[in-house]
């Protein structure tokens, strides 16, 4: 599982040291993919595939799940991490995700999130009134 927030740097080449924590769980390879609000989402291979299974029985009539189908597939890049634990994050989706060099990754338990940090400094600014006001509708009963 995926948690917490760390702040890695991304190196001239491109590639990001992933947080200690998460290695075991991304030690068989891992996915890179856009994720959503213009960050991007790591998954490991096995949970990638698990993922790929719910979004392939999007129908192939439904306009909105061919473009959500597209979109986040035709980013999707297969890594593994090297001998130094240096992931390649490829130029596509640090583009996609305006990456340079202060990273915020965080856990979000199924997967991680890679973010530009001044991007996840004012996502959370705009987000952390509402966190609390939005827990009994999102997940009732849970407090």
């Amino acid at each position: 599982m995926f948690l917490g927030t760390h702040a890695p740097k991304l190196d001239d080449k491109g590639r990001v040291i992933l947080p200690a924590k998460f290695r075991d769980e991304l030690a068989n390879g891992l996915v890179i993919t856009r994720g959503l609000e213009r960050c991007l989402f790591v998954f490991s291979q096995r949970e990638f595939e698990s993922v790929h299974e719910k979004i392939r029985q999007a129908p192939l009539t439904d306009k909105r799940g061919r473009d959500f189908v597209r979109m986040f597939l035709s980013g999707a890049s297969p890594e593994q991490a090297d001998s130094q634990n240096r992931v390649t994050i490829p130029a596509n989706l640090r583009e996609y995700a305006n990456l340079d060099r202060d990273l915020t990754v965080i856990g979000v338990g199924n997967r991680a999130e890679i973010w530009d940090t001044a991007a996840w400094d004012a996502y959370y600014e705009a987000n952390e009134d509402d966190f609390s006001n939005t827990a009994e509708e999102v997940i009732p009963g849970l407090f």
